[in-house]
């Protein structure tokens, strides 16, 4: 990367010198610098872009105005269809914005708009997966011609998190050209890198030196909702129908010019979409994830352990019990950074049907230019935690390093348990190396979990186990036949392999678990399309019979099978996408075919469909079943902040259909109008009241109506 510019100097414009329409007609745009030196990293490494990019950047007295002039010389064939906020605009032509704000290579937020003006944004906390939930106060005007597309952002300075006296953040800008599937940016165009690996990223710099105040923003919202009568398979009323209003508020205050507080009373998240449903043919349980605004920002922080494996911290204990909501009468949190410690504080209060007071607490010190040494420590307590107070703890440390110009990245975590009932401190400790690189992704990990550990606030899969997991993946790129890259595992399967605790991982008679897969053919075209050849041993021997599908118990015993399993997905940028999997070989004794498919229609306009079928045909010696579940999406945006959602699921296991109705409205950035419909209904022959109804849909399982306003108050 010698030679390229590596800094943008921003230019200075007054608090109404700019208005937001996406057609940079102010002489202020004319007059100040910009970058144009953007760089492929798809599919052509560090070859100059196809298409020219030209970004500028202003700085007002309380916000960031960034420009992006995307040219293109077929304008007609540009990818546009999504408009509802945070949709997945890789589908679209897009750009992203990167602002480290505390220019620490450690963390960062993204800004991601399309040429129809889309919001989607998220959070970096560390250095891979942003967190998308993270929703924060900013805007962008789109404008489109015969020479391409503009897009003009303002993002406020608040929303932002830096040094006092900082006059520099760090910076980058991607494009991604949908119909090329080609992705290009102005830094960190390596494969090795990419946008999210900061040690590469820009600098802005000019700014005056920065100067945060005391930041105060309020959000109290009120709701009102109505409820039918919850009933029971055969009729039962379990619930009577319940007519009610309430109100809380939420808070963000900036303690100090690097940490923030938040504050939530009488908390209400009836506007959160529905978990998608799945019918689980094994004997583990399943992992959802968090989608409740108040534990979405700073997430990342609060990461401890491996995830949907063993977490010491699983946000969703709090407020949730077996997925049925319950009451959070108040909560705060503290996060941001110290110096070179990077902390957070969270606590709360549940009210009935658990009244617990949970408190978190998370620290990591930095190391080297990307790694860290942390600890964590929780305790639930209260009169709903009969037993006496439950806590866990651990440290943990991760080692993102660059050398020889490759990724590598070992880590290593290590937690304990005590919770009344359980002698001692049951432990887990995981050890893991990671390589993720172009030519080859390596991982290995070791991990041993104890009878007795259970973070009562955290989530494990099973325990008393020795684990390894890991993979070998080759990934040449022969660009022949249309393929870009290959991936592929052979000769080496990648592996998961689980034995008990008194036993050993070199000897079979001991595993509980086991997984294999060979992938002798799989890869991505140059459109995107991707296409998967799998073959897959498995053994899984449960020491007691489990229920696998209602009316179906699995024996136990010992179950060795092999599978085959073909995917196809077709590029996400077409008007009509699908995908594709069969899945069939034998099955704990017996048969399983399984077929998945999914497509998804995007005409460019304000309608997005999407229907998801999946079905297993299952003959097992002990009996016969086919698993059945089916989803339908509908979204339609009026604009970029009016929309539609229906989500509607259906499956066999549980016998019931439910629905999930919303429709959002965003009368100004930071306000938000909700009104969401949902109803479950029985589908079971023998039920006196079912979908479809014999007459009309009128008894269903349970149905409400909720109506919730959110309004922005930044003084």
């Amino acid at each position: 990367m010698t030679g390229r510019a590596e800094t943008l100097r921003i230019g200075h414009v007054a608090a109404d010198g700019i208005r937001l329409d996406g057609r940079l007609d102010e002489p202020a745009w004319a007059a100040t610098d910009s970058i144009t030196d953007f760089r492929q990293r798809e599919p052509r490494e560090g070859a100059p872009a196809t298409e020219r990019t030209t970004v500028r950047v202003l700085a007002g007295s309380d916000a960031l105005y960034i420009a992006v002039r995307a040219y293109d010389t077929s304008p007609q064939a540009m990818r546009a269809t999504q408009l509802r906020r945070d949709a997945d605009l890789t589908v679209d032509d897009n750009v992203t914005l990167l602002i480290d704000s505390f220019r620490d290579r450690r963390g960062a937020f993204l800004f991601r708009t399309n040429p129809k003006g889309a919001r989607w944004d998220a959070q970096l906390v560390g250095f891979e997966d942003p967190d998308e939930n993270w929703n924060g106060i900013w805007d962008v005007a789109t404008t489109r011609d015969s020479a391409g597309w503009t897009a003009e952002f303002r993002i406020p300075l608040r929303t932002l998190r830096y040094h006092a006296g900082e006059t520099a953040f760090g910076f980058n800008v991607q494009r991604f050209i949908r119909r090329k599937n080609e992705e290009t940016l102005w830094r960190s165009w390596g494969r090795t890198e990419g946008l999210i690996q900061l040690l590469q990223e820009g600098t802005l710099a000019g700014f005056d030196p920065l100067r945060r105040g005391r930041d105060l923003e309020l959000r109290p919202y009120v709701l009102g909702r109505a409820s039918l009568a919850e009933r029971d398979v055969d009729g039962t009323v379990t619930a009577p129908a319940d007519l009610s209003a309430k109100a809380g508020l939420d808070a963000k205050l900036a303690v100090s010019p690097t940490l923030t507080a938040d504050l939530t009373l009488n908390t209400d998240f009836a506007q959160v979409e529905a978990d998608e449903q799945i019918i689980n043919l094994t004997r583990f349980p399943l992992f959802f994830p968090e989608k409740r605004e108040f534990f979405l920002e700073s997430a990342g922080l609060f990461q401890f352990g491996t995830p949907e494996q063993a977490q010491l911290f699983y946000t969703r204990r709090i407020g949730l019990a077996d997925g049925t909501p319950v009451p959070i009468l108040a909560g705060g949190r503290l996060y941001g950074k110290l110096g070179p410690w990077a902390v957070g504080a969270l606590d709360t209060r549940t009210g009935r049907g658990d009244e617990a007071n949970t408190l978190v607490l998370r620290m990591k010190h930095d190391l080297f230019a990307r790694s860290y040494v942390g600890a964590m420590y929780l305790q639930r307590s209260g009169p709903g935690v009969a037993a006496g107070a439950e806590r866990a703890g651990g440290v943990d440390i991760d080692l993102p390093l660059v050398w020889g110009g490759r990724n590598i990245e070992p880590s290593l975590w290590l937690a304990g348990t005590r919770v009344p009932g359980v002698a001692g401190t049951p432990t887990a400790w995981r050890f893991g190396t990671d390589y993720p690189n172009d030519l080859f992704d390596n991982f290995v990990s070791l991990y041993r979990i104890s009878s007795g550990f259970s973070p009562t606030l955290g989530f494990v899969r099973r325990t008393g186990i020795w684990a390894t997991t890991g993979h070998i993946d080759f990934m040449p790129r022969p660009h022949v036949l249309g393929i870009r890259q290959l991936d592929l595992k052979v000769p080496i399967p990648s592996w998961d392999i689980i034995a008990d605790v008194s036993g050993s991982l070199l000897h079979a008679p001991d595993w509980q678990t086991a997984e294999f897969e060979w992938r002798p053919l799989g890869g991505v075209f140059e459109d995107g399309s991707v296409f998967e050849v799998n073959v897959q041993r498995l053994l899984d021997a449960p020491r007691e019979p489990f229920a696998i599908f209602h009316g179906v118990t699995v024996p136990a015993g010992r179950y060795w099978w092999t599978r085959g399993e073909l995917q196809y997905e077709t590029s996400p940028g077409r008007p009509l996408s699908a995908s594709s999997l069969l899945s069939f070989g034998n099955f704990y004794g017996g048969t399983n075919t399984e077929v998945q498919l999914g497509t998804t229609w995007r005409p460019g306009g304000r309608l997005v469909a999407g229907v998801t079928l999946a079905r297993s045909a299952v003959h097992l010696p002990v009996g016969r079943f086919n698993a059945l579940q089916l989803s339908t999406r509908v979204e339609y945006a009026l604009n970029t902040r009016t929309d539609f959602l229906a989500f509607v699921q259906y499956n066999n296991d549980d016998q019931r259909v439910d629905a999930n109705l919303r429709f959002h409205w965003i009368p100004t950035i930071g306000d938000d109008i909700y009104v969401v419909w949902t109803s479950g209904y029985s589908t079971d022959l023998a039920a006196p009241h079912r979908f479809p109804a014999v007459r009309g849909l009128d008894r269903p399982l349970s149905g409400g109506l909720v109506v919730k306003a959110v309004h922005r108050l930044a003084p």
